[in-house]
C-alpha cells in the first residue's frame, strides 16, 4: 500500500510538535495500518488493539446512550495510550509517556486527525451481496440423527 506522504508528514509533525509522543498509528476500523511514525513500538499490533479497543469503546458510549464516540484515553503507569477517531472508518493512536500533558495531546490529536480526514480517502465497506429470498415455505432446517440411533450396518459396526 502506498501511503501519502502529506500523512506520513502529519505524523511527524505531530512527533516534533509533541516531545513526549513515543509512537503513533493511523489504522482502519478494523485494525489495517495505514501509517505509522512508531519507533520500537509494533505498529500492527497497535493497530490491531486499538481496532478491538474502539469496538468496545463505541460499544460503552452506544449503552449509555452518550452518542458517536470520538477518543479514548488509557492511562497507565508508564503513559497514556489515546485513540481519536478520524471519520467511521479509521482511528489515530498515539502512545505517550507519563510526563505528557494530556492536555497538549488531546489539543494537537484533535488538530492533526482534522487534517489527516482530509487526506484520507479510505474505501468505504464493501456491500455485502444481496441474498435472492426463496418464493413459497420456508425450507426446514437439516436434522441430525445421533449416532446410537442408526442401525449398526449403517454406523459401520
Amino acid at each position: 500500500m502506498t501511503v501519502d506522504p502529506a500523512v506520513l508528514k502529519e505524523l511527524g509533525n505531530l512527533r516534533n510538535r509533541l516531545p513526549e509522543l513515543c509512537g503513533s498509528v493511523l489504522a482502519t476500523a478494523d485494525g489495517m495500518v495505514v501509517a505509522h511514525d512508531a519507533h520500537g513500538i509494533e505498529p500492527d499490533s497497535l493497530a490491531a488493539l486499538a481496532a478491538a479497543h474502539l469496538a468496545l469503546a463505541r460499544r460503552f458510549a452506544h449503552a449509555v446512550n452518550h452518542g458517536e464516540l470520538r477518543e479514548s484515553v488509557v492511562e497507565c503507569d508508564g503513559g497514556y495510550i489515546t485513540s481519536y477517531t478520524a471519520g467511521p472508518n479509521a482511528l489515530l493512536t498515539l502512545v505517550t509517556s507519563g510526563g505528557a500533558n494530556l492536555a497538549l495531546v488531546h489539543l494537537e490529536a484533535r488538530r492533526a486527525v482534522r487534517r489527516l480526514m482530509k487526506l484520507l480517502v479510505l474505501e468505504p465497506a464493501a456491500p455485502r451481496p444481496e441474498i435472492p429470498m426463496q418464493a413459497g415455505p420456508p425450507t426446514p432446517l437439516a436434522r441430525r440423527t445421533p449416532m446410537a440411533t442408526l442401525q449398526n450396518t449403517i454406523r459401520g459396526r
